[in-house]
C-alpha cells in the first residue's frame, strides 16, 4: 500500500504574528496593486499608468463590472500567495463572489499566468491597457469569473455553489489545499446553506482539506446580508454548529488587517496539518472540526468614501460601479483620478508598466501560481478510466423479449468494477441523493463504501471513512462535489430519481455554458463529462405516485449547447451497458441517460446492443412486418423502455388482428438523432430520417417523456405532418404500471387504435379491431379497482415472435 500524503506543513519560523514591516508592506503593495488593476479594468479604455491628467476620452463608453467585492477578493488573493510560496503549498481557490471577476484577472495578471494563455496581454504598460479595455467589452472577456479566467473553476454567476465545488475539488486530492471565497450574499442561498454539511464526508486521509473563507462585507446589490447583522455570538455558534472552528479578522485599517489575516490563515494551516497529520500518521478517525476565517472588511473598501453626497465606502452603493457618470460628470471624473492615484501606483509599476520587486516579493512560481495550477484546468491532470469489457456484464438474450432483467442492477456490476479498478488511482466516484440502493446500484458496495465521517451505530451498513459513494439528501450538494470533482480531473455518475434532478435545473445550465466556453479555449483542456443516470422514472413510479412522475429534465437539457449535450433512452439492459460504457469514456459533454430500474425485457444482445446505440436509431426487422417487397403501411416509433415495450407489444396486437398492415418499428436511443444534423452533430440529414421514417407513410410515436418534446426535435422534416406522438401528460397517480401509459394514452390499445385511425383507409375496415381494443381499455379500468393489480394479459405479456 503507498504510504499517506504527507500533510500540509506548519508555517516556518517566524509566524505570521513575527511578520516583519517589510513583510507586510509587500503584502500591502501586491493588494494595492491588484486594487487598482481592479478599478482600471471597470473604467479605463487607455491611459492605464495615469500618465497623464484623466480625460473623458480615457473612459469606457459603457462602465461595467463589480468593484464592491473586489478588493475582499484581493485581499484573501495576496495572502494565499503568502502561504503558498512560504509553506510550498497546493492551493487553488474558488471564488464565490464570482462578479469579483476583475480582481481574479488582476491577480493572474500580476502574477504572470494570464500571459501565458493570453500572449497578446503582456505584463507590461501595454498589456495593462489591453487587460483593461478587454474586460466586459465586445470581444473581450466576461466581467464574472469565467472559463476565460486562469485558476477557475467556478464561474461567477454560480451564486451558492462554491463550498460544494470547493468540496469536490479537495476529494481524492490529499495534497491539495482548496480555499473557497464565500460572499455573505450567496451564504444565503439554500445550496450554500447544505454544503457547510459538505466537511462531514471529507476524509483527512484520502481527501484534501477545504479552507472556506466566509466574507462579510455587509451587502448584498441592495440590501444588507443576513450573516452580517447576525450577533457576533449567534453567528460564531451557527458556524461552530456546521462543526467549524471559525477564526475571525475585522477591521478597515489595511496594515492591521494584513496581520491580522496572515495570522489567521497560519493557525488555520496548522490546524490542517495537525488533523492530517493525526489522521494520516496515528490512524485517529473522530471527525475533524476544521477551521474557517470569517472576514470582515468594508463592501468597496478603498473606493470613494461617498458620491454626491451619498455614503458608498462599507455600503451596497459600491457594490457595481461607484461612479457611474464619469464621462459626463467633471466631479465624478476627478474622484475617479483620485481613487486611482490613492494606490500609489507609480509606487507599484515602473515606467514600462511592469511590476515592481516589491509588488511580486509574495508570489509563488510556475504551478503554484493560483492561475496556474493545474487541478484548475483538470484536462491536465485526466486519465482515462479502465473501462472493463461488456461482455462480462451482458445478459444473454437468446431471442428477443423472452426474459427480463433490472437495466440498472446489471449496470450496478459494471460500475462497481470500475470502483474496484480505480481503488488505487481514486479518481472516480458516484453520487446521488439516498438513492444508490433504491436505484438498484448496490452492487457497488462491493468495491467501496459510502462517504462518511460522522457518529455511526451497529445497524448502520456500508459507511466507511473513505467510501467513494456519496450520499446526501441534496441534489445541489451530489450535483456541486460532481462538478468540482470532473472539473478538476476525474470522473463520476450521479444517480438521481428522474423527477427531482429538475432541483439542479440552474447548475446544470451554468455547466453546460462552462463546457462550451471551455471547448473555445485551447488552453482548456477537455474534462470527463458529467453523467446523469436518471431512473426511477416516470412510468414506474406507480406505488410514490403524481408527485414523483416528471420526465421534463431532458426537454430541459435539450435545449441548450447542441455540442455539449447529449440524451440516451437506452431500452433494455445490454443497451444501458453501451451507453454507459460510452458516456464514461467521453469527454466535455453533458450526457443524461434514462434508465428503469424495474424488471425490463431484454431485447438485444450485447453485440447488437453495441451496433443500435452506435447508430443512435435503427430499425428492428425482428419486430416489424416488412418483407422488403413493398414499403410499410404505418411506423410504429419508439424511445424508452416502457414505450418501447408498449410499441412491441402493440406491434403484436398488429401482425395477430390486422396481419395484410405492413409495420415498421424504429428504435431511438440518442434523442438527438432526431434533430437535423445542422442543429446537432448527431442529427439526420433528411435523407436519413427519411430512409427510416419515410417522408409520407403514418408515423405513431411511443415516447417516455413529453410528447411535444417530439414535435420539436422533428418539426422541419418533410413528414412531420404525418407524425403523432404519444407521451406523459401530466396525468399520474398512486395506480398500476399499466394503469400510467393507459392514463396518458401510451399503452398498446390506443396505440392500436392510432395505427387504425391514420392508416388512409384503415378505419372502415378495421372497425371491429378497434371496438375491440376500447373494451379491453374499459375492462381493464373495472378490472383495476376490483383486483388491484393489472389485467393477466398484459402482466403475463411476452414477445412470441
Amino acid at each position: 500500500m503507498a504510504p499517506h500524503p504527507q500533510p500540509f506543513a506548519h508555517s516556518p519560523e517566524p509566524g505570521a504574528h513575527d511578520l516583519t514591516d517589510r513583510d507586510v508592506a509587500a503584502l500591502d503593495a501586491h493588494w494595492r496593486a491588484a486594487n487598482y488593476l481592479s478599478v482600471g479594468q471597470i473604467y479605463l479604455l487607455s491611459n492605464p499608468l495615469l500618465a497623464v491628467p484623466l480625460e473623458p476620452e480615457h473612459i469606457k463608453p459603457r462602465l461595467l463590472g463589480h468593484w464592491g467585492t473586489s478588493p475582499g477578493l484581493n485581499l484573501v488573493h495576496t495572502h494565499l500567495n503568502r502561504v503558498i510560496k512560504a509553506r510550498d503549498l497546493d492551493v487553488m481557490c474558488v471564488w464565490g463572489p464570482g462578479h469579483g471577476g476583475p480582481a481574479v484577472l488582476a491577480n493572474s495578471w500580476l502574477e504572470g499566468s494570464y500571459r501565458e494563455v493570453y500572449p497578446d496581454v503582456s505584463r507590461d504598460a501595454a498589456g495593462m491597457e489591453q487587460l483593461f479595455r478587454q474586460f466586459s467589452f465586445p470581444g473581450g472577456v466576461p466581467s464574472h469569473v469565467a472559463p476565460e479566467t486562469p485558476g477557475s473553476i467556478h464561474e461567477g454567476g454560480e451564486l451558492g455553489y462554491s463550498l460544494a465545488h470547493a468540496y469536490g475539488a479537495a476529494l481524492d486530492n490529499p495534497g491539495l489545499l482548496v480555499a473557497c471565497v464565500v460572499g455573505d450574499g450567496e451564504a444565503e442561498t439554500g445550496p450554500l446553506a447544505t454544503s457547510w454539511h459538505a466537511n462531514k464526508f471529507l476524509d483527512p486521509v484520502h481527501d484534501g482539506a477545504v479552507l472556506p473563507i466566509l466574507h462579510l462585507n455587509g451587502y448584498k446589490i441592495a440590501n444588507p446580508t443576513l450573516l452580517a447583522r447576525l450577533p457576533d455570538e449567534e453567528l460564531d455558534r451557527l458556524l461552530r454548529g456546521y462543526g467549524h472552528e471559525p477564526l475571525y479578522v475585522t477591521g478597515d485599517d489595511p496594515a492591521q488587517v494584513h496581520r491580522a489575516l496572515a495570522h489567521a490563515m497560519d493557525r488555520a494551516l496548522d490546524h490542517i496539518a495537525t488533523a492530517q497529520r493525526i489522521a494520516r500518521e496515528e490512524g485517529v478517525t473522530d471527525r475533524p472540526h476544521w477551521p474557517m476565517i470569517v472576514l470582515r472588511t468594508p463592501k468597496g473598501w478603498t473606493g470613494p468614501a461617498e458620491v454626491d453626497g451619498l455614503p458608498v465606502e462599507g455600503t451596497w452603493r459600491s457594490h457595481q460601479v461607484p461612479l457611474s457618470g464619469v464621462r459626463d460628470n467633471p466631479e465624478h471624473l476627478r474622484q475617479l483620478e483620485d481613487w486611482l492615484r490613492s494606490y500609489r501606483p507609480e509606487e507599484l509599476f515602473d515606467e514600462h508598466g511592469e511590476p515592481r520587486p516589491e509588488v511580486l516579493a509574495w508570489v509563488p512560481e510556475g504551478d503554484r501560481r493560483l492561475g496556474a495550477n493545474p487541478h484548475a484546468n483538470g484536462g491536465l491532470l485526466l486519465r482515462s478510466l479502465p473501462m472493463p469489457p461488456l461482455e462480462h456484464f451482458a445478459v444473454p438474450v437468446d431471442k428477443p423479449g423472452a426474459a427480463l432483467h433490472e437495466p440498472t442492477r446489471v449496470l450496478g456490476r459494471f460500475l462497481a468494477q470500475i470502483m474496484a479498478d480505480t481503488a488505487g488511482s481514486r479518481n472516480f466516484r458516484v453520487v446521488g441523493p439516498d438513492e444508490t440502493d433504491s436505484n438498484r446500484l448496490e452492487a457497488l458496495y462491493a468495491a467501496t463504501g459510502k462517504a462518511w465521517q460522522a457518529a455511526t451505530l451497529d445497524t448502520d451498513e456500508h459507511l466507511a471513512h473513505d467510501g467513494r459513494v456519496m450520499e446526501v439528501l441534496s441534489e445541489h450538494l451530489c450535483q456541486g462535489w460532481l462538478e468540482g470533482y470532473l472539473l478538476t480531473g476525474r470522473h463520476g455518475v450521479f444517480s438521481c430519481y428522474e423527477a427531482f434532478v429538475h432541483i439542479v435545473d440552474s447548475m446544470v445550465n451554468q455547466h453546460i455554458k462552462w463546457l462550451r466556453t471551455s471547448r473555445a479555449l485551447p488552453w482548456r483542456r477537455p474534462v470527463a463529462s458529467l453523467n446523469y443516470l436518471l431512473t426511477s422514472h416516470v412510468w414506474r413510479q406507480d406505488h410514490n405516485g403524481f408527485s414523483h412522475q416528471d420526465p421534463g429534465f431532458v426537454d430541459h437539457v435539450l435545449n441548450k449547447a447542441p455540442e455539449v449535450v447529449r440524451v440516451y433512452l437506452p431500452p433494455d439492459a445490454n443497451t444501458l451497458l453501451s451507453v454507459a460504457d460510452h458516456a464514461l469514456r467521453s469527454r466535455d459533454y453533458v450526457n443524461v441517460i434514462v434508465a428503469g430500474k424495474q424488471p425490463c425485457f431484454d431485447w438485444l444482445g450485447m453485440d447488437e446492443a453495441r451496433a443500435h446505440c452506435a447508430r443512435g436509431a435503427g430499425v428492428w426487422d425482428w419486430a416489424g412486418t416488412e418483407t422488403g417487397e413493398r414499403e410499410p403501411d404505418v411506423v410504429l416509433g419508439c424511445a424508452g423502455d416502457v414505450p418501447t415495450q408498449e410499441a412491441l407489444a402493440a406491434a403484436d396486437l398488429i401482425r395477430r388482428h390486422l396481419p395484410e398492415l405492413t409495420v415498421r418499428v424504429v428504435n431511438v436511443v440518442d434523442m438527438t438523432r432526431l434533430l437535423p444534423h445542422e442543429e446537432h452533430p448527431h442529427g439526420m440529414t433528411d435523407a436519413e430520417y427519411d430512409a427510416l421514417f419515410t417522408p409520407d407513410k403514418p408515423v405513431i410515436f411511443a415516447y417516455h417523456g413529453y410528447p411535444w418534446l417530439i414535435h420539436r426535435l422533428t418539426y422541419r422534416r418533410t413528414g412531420h405532418a404525418h407524425l403523432h406522438v404519444r407521451g406523459y401528460k401530466e396525468r399520474g397517480a398512486t395506480t398500476t404500471p399499466f394503469d400510467m401509459v393507459v392514463r396518458n394514452d401510451l399503452d398498446r390499445y390506443r396505440l392500436v387504435m392510432d395505427v387504425i385511425d391514420r392508416v388512409p383507409g384503415l378505419g372502415v375496415r378495421a372497425a371491429s379491431v378497434r371496438q375491440t381494443m376500447t373494451d379491453v381499455r374499459t375492462r381493464h379500468h373495472a378490472w383495476i379497482r376490483e383486483h388491484g393489480v393489472d389485467l393477466p394479459e398484459v402482466t403475463d405479456w411476452s414477445w412470441s415472435r
